[in-house]
C-alpha cells in the first residue's frame, strides 16, 4: 500500500485553515542579524492574537518590552514608559502588521493589495513569502517569509533592504494555557 500524494497547497486552502483559529497564544524566540554586529541579537517572550485585529508581542528577555496592536493604534512600552501611534504614522510597521494580522485571520485578499505572494508547500509544512508591491516600502522591507503547519504559524522571517534580518520561531501554546507572562490586557 503506498501513502498518498502530498499535493501542493493553494493560497485558498491556506487562508481557509488559518481562518479557523480566532485566537491562540505563542512563545517565541528572534534571532536579528544587524550589519555591523559580529553576533546575532537574540530575544525571547509571548505573542498573542484576537482576530480581527489584536496583537500583542511580550518581550521578556533580554529585557521586558512590550508591542500591543489594536486595530490602527499601537502601543509600545519599554523601561516602564509607554507610548502609543496610529499604526500608519510607521509605514513598515503598518506593513508588517498587515503581513501578520494578514495571515493569521486567514486575510488573502487583503494580503494580495500589498504584497506579491508565493506559497511553497503543503499543508502539512508550507512557507508563504510575502514582497511588498510598494516601491517605497520595498526599500525598506525586502520580504517576509512566513511558515507554518497546517492552520498553526511556526515561524517568520523578515529580510530588511539594508541587509538587517530577523528570523522568529513559534511555539504554540495549547488553548487555555496560555503564559501568565502575557499581559493581562493582551488578546
Amino acid at each position: 500500500m503506498t501513502a498518498a500524494p502530498a499535493w501542493a497547497l493553494e493560497l485558498p486552502e491556506l487562508m481557509g485553515l488559518l481562518a479557523q483559529t480566532r485566537s491562540g497564544e505563542a512563545r517565541f524566540v528572534e534571532k536579528r542579524q544587524v550589519q555591523g554586529l559580529a553576533r546575532p541579537l537574540q530575544s525571547s517572550g509571548t505573542l498573542s492574537f484576537v482576530a480581527p485585529g489584536r496583537f500583542a508581542r511580550q518581550t521578556l528577555e533580554p529585557r521586558p518590552e512590550a508591542m500591543v496592536v489594536d486595530g490602527d493604534q499601537v502601543s509600545l512600552t519599554r523601561n516602564g514608559r509607554t507610548r502609543q501611534m496610529a499604526l500608519d504614522a510607521v509605514p513598515e510597521m503598518a506593513l508588517m502588521v498587515k503581513a501578520i494580522r494578514g495571515t493569521l485571520t486567514g486575510d488573502g485578499a487583503t494580503l494580495r493589495q500589498s504584497f506579491k505572494l508565493t506559497l511553497l508547500g503543503t499543508a502539512a509544512q508550507w512557507t508563504l513569502q510575502m514582497e511588498p508591491q510598494d516601491a517605497r516600502l520595498a526599500t525598506q522591507i525586502s520580504y517576509i517569509v512566513v511558515s507554518g503547519r497546517r492552520g498553526e504559524v511556526r515561524g517568520m522571517e523578515m529580510q530588511l533592504a539594508d541587509g538587517d534580518r530577523s528570523v522568529m520561531t513559534i511555539e504554540p501554546l495549547p488553548a487555555g494555557g496560555g503564559s501568565s507572562a502575557a499581559p493581562a490586557s493582551s488578546p
